[in-house]
């Protein structure tokens, strides 16, 4: 299995047969060194949005089309992009469960706004924000997606078990590292944990000092380099 960060909250998850594309912002991500948009790409076979934020959905149905694959959301954006961009969509709810070669993604709560925000409508309602566990070659990776500290996380860790988290912590618009910290330490029992939606921008944390310090021991902290693989 393989994880690989692309910036802000994107990640490229390899996990099964999947090659899956979670929240791939390119356009406009400071993160992302857009000459490697390609290696990015590359084999992708599924798309997951966990809003509809333009930080997270506003180049799904670019790639979409490109690479000729279906995203899969919560069921209002499924509807939209399907109804505005003509893309092929797997529409699901929390608590549903889909399995994209192999790997069994079920989609969770989260607790953040989740309005389509890159629209020439304006800011259009878009269901609410989620997170995924996505299950796996003997791994459970928990993506948290935008949110705070919520106590669906308690009921989550122990029916999921992840062993890794990947989790939105860089503060103002999110938990912070601090928050990202007491919520592994009472909910979780991760093995790895990696921060995401964190030195995009000057109001966001730009590192993980404080989470690291703030893990139990035994937890590894990998703070990821854009477009270097991680794998497990």
């Amino acid at each position: 299995m393989q994880i690989t960060w692309l910036g802000h909250s994107g990640f490229r998850i390899e996990i099964e047969s999947a090659v899956l594309l979670i929240d791939p912002w390119f356009t406009g991500n400071p993160m992302f060194p857009a000459d490697r948009r390609d290696e990015a790409l590359a084999g992708a076979t599924h798309i997951l949005l966990t809003h509809a934020h333009g930080d997270h959905a506003s180049d799904a149905a670019a790639i979409a089309a490109e690479k000729l694959i279906p995203v899969a959301c919560i069921h209002e954006v499924s509807e939209w992009l399907n109804a505005k961009t003509a893309t092929r969509t797997i529409g699901f709810g929390k608590g549903g469960t889909i399995t994209l070669n192999g790997a069994r993604i079920t989609m969770v709560n989260a607790t953040h706004s989740a309005s389509i925000d890159f629209s020439d409508g304006g800011l259009l309602p878009a269901g609410s924000a989620a997170g995924f566990m996505i299950a796996g070659e003997g791994h459970v990776i928990y993506v948290s997606g935008d949110t705070d500290i919520m106590a669906d996380m308690g009921w989550m860790a122990e029916y999921h078990q992840p062993d890794i988290g990947i989790l939105s912590c860089g503060g103002h618009y999110t938990m912070d590292m601090d928050r990202a910290a007491f919520a592994s330490r009472k909910y979780f029992n991760f093995r790895t944990v990696i921060p995401c939606h964190y030195k995009t921008f000057p109001i966001l944390a730009q590192d993980a000092s404080v989470l690291r310090s703030g893990l139990p021991p035994g937890i590894e902290l990998i703070e990821p380099e854009v477009l270097v693989p991680l794998r497990f």
